[in-house]
This record gives structure tokens, sequence and C-alpha cells, in this order.
């Protein structure tokens, strides 16, 4: 949960740089050095054996994409175990895919070695690789934007040439290099399935910066998808390309197969084209690798489950403690191990994540936890859930006992860690005691809260119809003091006529959830809000009482003591039963505005009933447009509202006249003086203010 104290990364990536940092975390070693790895095992059944390897990837990536558009938070698959199976199982997802990614970049700056070494063959590769992973390391510091645009140019150069290699290799293909297609038999096949399983994994990294990225709703799952589509198409063809010009016999165990294959289909010339392709494919993969893995630390720190420092963000907004941490084990694998071997062994750990992800899913979907709000959902729910769960230890089985035993080393590290260090700074559960609450047991009440907290940040969606809610809304404003209770009588009254409850009956629901602790008050109002059956919209009453409305309330925030205070603004709201997400969406919207730094003063200063609709909707949603000669507003005076042409997605939804509001039609004709309220999108509301007000 991210408190006061604690900075928020920056909106910085856009769908391209999704897609880039995807496909850019997956197209290296997986292309350019594993295909005569797995050639040894499967023979030319390669390109079977990448398309058998996706299998397990898919529920994972779809119950990844489903969490990270419900929690869009740095840390991705750490953040997500966390907050469903609980903190211990959170850090071992956490340090265990860390330590995969690190060791995935450090694979990849070493991969570059053997595509170098065609060209150079006395250099020295690893302080090479010492010095691409420190300027990238520096530009993660100076910030995902750019690290995302140096992302975008190696990747569209990288596609680029592959499409060439591509297309100038399928017309040489020799269909007798895929004869004995089976012969390794399929035992073999798996096992080299989950030896190119690594290729894939990059795919979902992007979901660690999910916390950065705009408009996660659309652009997480559409740059996933987009990148794992073509990463699928590249590696299939690809291979095939590769085993049908090479013979089998030089494919197996080659280290630049890519360059071989390039050989014999362009000559001196593809080889170093193809070269230069594996150079941006392993920079690529090093640098979005190195932006993902570095936003682990930052998220584990924000849980207490390491120290505060890997919190610090520099001027820029950059995890830089975090950065440096990352980029200098990076260094230390470089100098000191073999991660070609070890990079292997990362696979099963990564399988055996996505394996917990998928039950992750099921888990807080069964929970029940209200403000639990994917703007993506996963497809076949649970089966494809159940499926993600199971196929991975298929792949794990055969690719023997070493890298089983890597995965529970990893597995012992993270739980090692969490009892010495974590568990007595963290007080946290999952959605897993949600689960629990419901066979009768316990729960944590701070994911509600915190899930609440992130609902807030992310806004309403496109298809919420707060601006219409609030403009059809009965406005009281209270002239002297009052008590909340009288104000709940006259609100309650309004929405009975709204509904089959009677006002007595709504009138105690209110009452009965303050009592409790569910009405919200903070900054000086209270939000009561109910769920009712027989209601077709949600409706609400705003209530602005300058001299104060006294309520006295339970708060959940100090074990539920009771308290009392005067409020200068109650917002009534009461949706359908039937969807309970936007109702929280609703509720939090209006959190989020009573928090901003104008509010208190536009509430205060607001005059009539029309201006303190306008308070509550966001000023690129709305405009106040007054009818008059001299200005811009003058060629709508005598006009009706259906001649005045506004902007499509534009809507008049009040017009107040000599201190009358009236709701308009599309034959209301303006007059002088009249003030109209216009709500819409921002994008058709940005045009309507260069009209109408010049210079914006």
């Amino acid at each position: 949960m991210l408190h006061k104290n604690q900075k928020k990364l920056k909106k910085e990536l856009t769908l391209f740089h999704v897609f880039a940092i995807a496909a850019g975390t997956t197209l290296s070693a997986g292309f350019f050095l594993l295909p005569g790895l797995a050639a040894v095992e499967a023979g030319p059944a390669v390109p079977l054996v990448y398309l058998i390897a996706v299998i397990p990837l898919i529920p994972a990536m779809f119950s990844i994409i489903e969490l990270a558009t419900a929690m869009p938070r740095a840390g991705g698959v750490y953040y997500f175990l966390d907050r469903t199976l609980g903190p211990m199982i959170g850090t071992v997802g956490g340090l265990g895919t860390w330590a995969a990614l690190v060791l995935k970049v450090s694979f990849a700056l070493i991969g570059m070695g053997a595509y170098i070494k065609l060209f150079f063959p006395y250099i020295q590769i690893i302080p090479i690789a010492v010095i691409i992973a420190v300027v990238l390391g520096a530009l993660s510091i100076f910030g995902s934007k750019k690290s995302g645009r140096l992302q975008v140019i190696l990747v569209t150069l990288l596609l680029l040439l592959l499409l060439v290699f591509i297309s100038g290799g399928v017309p040489k293909i020799n269909e007798l290099n895929f004869n004995n297609f089976f012969d390794s038999g399929w035992s073999s096949i798996l096992s080299a399935a989950g030896l190119v399983y690594i290729s894939y994994i990059g795919i979902t990294k992007i979901a660690s910066l999910s916390e950065e990225v705009k408009n996660p709703g659309r652009n997480l799952p559409l740059g996933i998808f987009l990148a794992l589509g073509s990463a699928l198409i590249i590696y299939i063809l690809g291979t095939i390309v590769m085993v049908g010009v090479v013979p089998i016999s030089e494919l197996k165990g080659d280290l630049t197969p890519v360059a071989t294959a390039a050989s014999y289909i362009f000559g001196d010339t593809g080889v170093v084209l193809l070269s230069l392709a594996a150079l941006f494919a392993f920079i690529s993969v090093a640098n979005g690798g190195t932006l993902a893995a570095s936003r682990y630390p930052l998220a584990l720190s924000r849980d207490h489950l390491l120290p505060k420092l890997f919190q610090k963000l520099s001027s820029r907004g950059t995890p830089v403690i975090s950065i440096v941490t990352t980029i200098a084990t990076i260094v230390i694998i470089l100098i000191f191990l073999d991660p070609l071997g070890i990079a292997k062994l990362a696979s099963s750990f990564q399988l055996l994540v996505f394996s917990f992800i998928c039950l992750a899913v099921i888990i807080i979907r069964e929970s029940k936890i209200e403000a639990y709000d994917p703007a993506f959902k996963s497809p076949l729910y649970p089966w494809m859930q159940i499926l993600g769960i199971l196929l991975p230890f298929v792949l794990i089985v055969e690719m023997g006992l070493i890298p089983l035993l890597f995965s529970f080393g990893l597995i012992a590290l993270g739980i090692t860690w969490y009892l010495i260090y974590g568990k007595s700074r963290v007080v946290r559960t999952g959605a897993i005691y949600h689960l629990f609450e419901r066979l009768g047991r316990s729960r944590y009440g701070g994911l509600d809260s915190e899930m609440r907290g992130i609902l807030k940040e992310k806004g309403l969606r496109e298809s919420d119809p707060f601006d219409e809610i609030v403009t059809r809304s009965l406005v009281m404003d209270i002239k002297e003091k009052d008590d909340f209770s009288n104000i709940v009588k006259k609100a309650s009254g309004w929405f009975s006529q709204l509904t089959d409850k009677s006002p007595l009956e709504i009138e105690k629901r209110f009452l009965e959830g303050t009592r409790i602790g569910a009405t919200p008050v903070t900054h000086g109002i209270a939000l009561p809000h109910l769920r009712l059956t027989g209601l077709k919209q949600a409706e609400m009453v705003i209530v602005r009482g300058l001299k104060g409305i006294h309520i006295k309330f339970k708060n959940p925030l100090t074990d539920f003591e009771e308290e009392e205070q005067d409020v200068h603004a109650v917002y009534f709201l009461v949706s359908p039963e039937k969807d309970p997400t936007q109702h929280l969406r609703i509720l939090a919207q209006i959190a989020g505005r009573v928090e901003e730094e104008t509010f208190e003063m536009e509430w205060r200063d607001a005059k009539d009933e029309q201006e303190i609709k306008e308070v509550l909707i966001h000023e690129d949603r709305c405009l106040s447009i007054v009818a008059a000669h001299n200005s811009p507003s003058s060629k709508l005076i005598n006009k009706p509202l259906r001649d005045t042409h506004f902007p499509e997605g534009c809507l008049v939804a009040i017009l107040r006249r000599q201190g009358q509001t009236i709701v308009p039609s599309g034959t209301t004709v303006i007059l002088e003086g009249d003030r109209l309220t216009v709500i819409g999108e921002p994008k058709s509301m940005a045009i309507l203010k260069k009209e109408f007000e010049p210079g914006t």
C-alpha cells in the first residue's frame, strides 16, 4: 500500500512502449541462441518445441493481465502473489522472480559474445557486457520513458531485420531437412520445450512496470497480446527457416544459429546484418529486463520486506537504489558466475511462479472482494486457471532434477528471508484470508482499503456515468447548522421516489452504515452509500452545509471507536445491487476529488446549485458557458440546443436561467444570460474550450 510518504512512479509508458518492452524482453536469446541448443534434444522438431513452450504461458498471461489491470503496482508478480496468497509467498515470488530476471539479463549480455566473436575473435566479452549493463542502468535512472524510447528504437530495428531474414529464408527452405521430425521422441521434445520456455517469459515482465503505464486497463492487455502474437510468429517462422536451410547436424549445438542460417541465405552480408539484429535483441532484453527487475526491490521495500532505502526515488521519479542494486548484481554475476548455465534453470522457477499466479486469480475472485475491479478478465474462468496450475509441472518434471532443485532452493531462500526479516515487520495477509472468511475463519481488512485506494488512483472507466449522476442529483444547500440524522431523513425521502423501498427503510440503512463504520468521513465530508435492489441506475444527493453538519460515526482507522465532528459536505450515493465495482469507483472518484487542493475553496465559493454540481465534476470533463454578447458564446443566443453543433460527446446537462435550474431538451432556446453546464469526454471538452475559452 502506498503511504503518504511514498512517492508514486510517473505514468510515462504508452501502448507502443508496452509492446516494445514486452517484445524486446522476449526476442533475444530465445531466437538467436537457444534454437541450436534445442536442436540437440528435439532435432528438426524445433518449431514444434517453441509452439509447445508457449502453451503453459497462455493461462499465466491471461491471469497476469487480469491482476495487473486490477492492481497496477510496481513489482508485478510479487505484488499479485503477496496480495492474494500472503506476504510469505509474495516474498518467494518477488525475490525469486527478481533473481530469475537478473540471470536472464546477464544471460543476454553474455549471449552477445557469441555473435561479437564472429567478427572479433580475441575480444574480451565480460568488460563489454559490464559497460553495457552500467549504461542501461544509467538510462533506467533517468526514467522509464527514456528507457522505453530506447526499447522502441531497438525493437523496431530488430523486427525489420527479422522480417528480412524470414522473407529471404522461406524460399530457400529444404523440405528434406524436416525428415525424421519426431525421431527424438516426445520426452525429448517436452524437455526442449521446458528449456526454451524462458524465451517467452519476458512477455509478462511488463506487469512489473504497470504502475508506470498510461491507461493500463487498455494498454497492458493490448500491448502484451500484440507482443506475444509477434513473438510467436517470429519464433515459429524463424525456426522453420533455421531448420530448413541449415543441416540438422550443423544446427545442433550451434550458439549462433541465426548467423549460420543467414550465411546460407544471404552470404557474408547476411551474417553481418543478422549479427547486428542479435546485438539489438540482446541489448533490448537487457534494457527491458533491467527496467522490470529494478521494480521488484522497490515493491518489496514498500511492504517492509526489504529495507526502506530501496524506496528512494530520484528527482526523476525512478527507484535509484533498486536500479543500482540490480545493476551491481548483474555485474557480479557477469564477473564471477556462468549465467549461461544458471539462466536455463530460471525457466523452471518461472513455470512454478506462473502456476502460483493462476492460483492467485482463483483465490482473489472467490474471495469476493468488491473493490477487485480488473479492466480485463481472463476468459474461461476457472478452467483456464486450473490448466495454468497443472501444465507447468509437466514441463518441470521433463526438465529433470537439477532445475527442480534450483526452484526449491529459491523458494527456501525466499521463505528464510521472510521468516528472518519480514515476518516481524508485516501485519498483512492476502486475499486467501477473505476466502477463509467465507468458510468461517478470518480476513484482513487492510486489503479492502488498499484495493479501494487503487480504485481511486485508476479513476473512472469510460462507461461510468459519473457526470450524469452528478448533474441529475438533488442538491440541498443547508444555510444553518444541522444534524446528520435530519439530513438522512430528507435524502431518504427523495431516494424512495426512485425505488420500491420506503423512506424509513432507506433511512435505517444509512444510519446503520454510519453506526457500524461503513460511512467514510474524511476531509470534512461524509460519504454515506447503499446498494439497493429495484433501482435502475445510480443516484446521488449532494448536501452542502457551510455552518456544519454534525455527525457521529465509527472510524475503522481507529478500531471502530465512535467519533463525532462537523462536516461541510455530505454525498449520499445509492446504486443498483448488480454492479458493486461501479459503485466503488464512483465513491473513489468523489473521494479523489475532495482531496484535491482546489476543492475546498471551490466548494465554499459555489454560488448556486449548478456551481455546486460543477465543483464535483473534474474540470477536464466539464465547462460552464454564459451566453453573452461580445463574447464567443454570443452565437448561441436565441438558438435551440439542437442547433448549437457542439463536438460529438458533449452534453448540455444543466441550464441556469434567472435563478432557476432547467433540465434542457433539444428544443430549449438559449437566451442571453443563460448559464450552460456542458459535460463530456476530455477530448471533446478540449475542443469546446478552445472555441468558447480562447487562450486555454
